[in-house]
């Protein structure tokens, strides 16, 4: 099968957690030696997506995440991807967090929620490689 742009992903075998922090604390050094991971400050609060397994003291913290990442470079130029997965995902009832960065889009779904979205998805025409060592997908 051909993937269409925007419609491959790579599933990411690492367990993530969300956590909150206070808007002025700081993340933690080892953090930076992670991949992937995720960091997004306001006014009201840090927010620190990581592989479960780094430890991070924080003010509340959503364990048991998995990570879908969309096959890039993305151009800036493209729209709808995540409003489609977004879309797939609801229509499942899903609960998503997505996050962006310069290249590409990722969507975070509950660990518990995985199989039935892997379904939905290849249903939906998407194309999905399980990542099996970091940084190379199988």
């Amino acid at each position: 099968m051909t993937a269409i742009h925007g419609r491959q992903l790579i599933l990411l075998p690492a367990s993530f957690t969300i956590h909150r922090l206070a808007p002025n604390a700081m993340p933690p050094a080892s953090l930076l030696r992670q991949k992937p991971w995720f960091m997004a400050r306001t006014e009201e609060e840090l927010s620190i997506v990581c592989p479960s397994d780094v430890p991070l003291e924080s003010d509340r913290a959503e364990p048991g995440w998995s990570c879908f990442k969309v096959v890039g470079p993305l151009a800036f130029e493209e729209v709808g991807i995540l409003a489609r997965l977004s879309g797939i995902m609801a229509g499942e009832k899903i609960s998503i967090f997505a996050v962006s960065t310069f290249d590409t889009d990722y969507i975070l779904i509950r660990r518990s929620d995985q199989e039935r979205a892997l379904g939905r998805l290849r249903a939906s025409g998407y194309t999905i490689e399980m990542e099996d060592e970091p940084g190379r997908a199988s």
